[in-house]
């Protein structure tokens, strides 16, 4: 059995991650799955959703549902103000909004920068993340995005058969 050195494997290749924060904290997530930014406006409430789930807004024919990262992860009181973005999502197939404090950048690390998550028992369970990107004296919390909203809790993106 022959085996291929040559060639860079996909996972030398830099990852992209949007920065946003919520609270003292940034976090970062696959750029690929973000399919645009917007203002956080008005969302119509429906009735028995869970708290973290804001309500649903219409863009553009397609009915979304608006989550508040802050309430999810329990930092603290959201409040909504000029800096206040809804990184809309497109997680296999299904469009999701999710609302952070403020969107920072585009990272691009390298799979050096990028050290396993500490197990601890933090507000976000570490199944939901990829590690922890270092850039100079940043750090940011990378979310596996996918795995968050496919959880059984939030409910919204069907779990993809294994």
């Amino acid at each position: 059995m022959q085996m291929k050195t040559t060639e860079p494997s996909k996972a030398e290749k830099p990852l992209e991650f949007l920065s946003f924060t919520l609270g003292d904290e940034e976090y970062g997530i696959d750029i690929q799955k973000v399919q645009e930014l917007r203002g956080y406006d008005a969302v119509t409430r429906i009735a028995n959703a869970p708290e973290f789930i804001k309500g649903v807004v219409n863009l553009r024919g397609i009915i979304v549902p608006i989550i508040d990262m802050r309430i999810r992860f329990g930092i603290g009181a959201p409040s909504y103000d000029q800096f206040t973005v809804v990184i809309v999502l497109n997680i296999g197939g299904r469009v999701v909004g999710m609302v952070v404090d403020s969107v920072s950048d585009v990272i691009t690390l390298t799979h050096e920068q990028i050290k396993p998550a500490p197990a601890m028992g933090s507000v976000l369970d570490t199944d939901y993340l990829i590690g922890l990107g270092t850039l100079d004296e940043r750090m940011l919390i990378l979310v596996d995005i996918d795995r968050l909203m496919s959880s059984e809790e939030m409910g919204l993106v069907e779990a993809a058969a294994a």
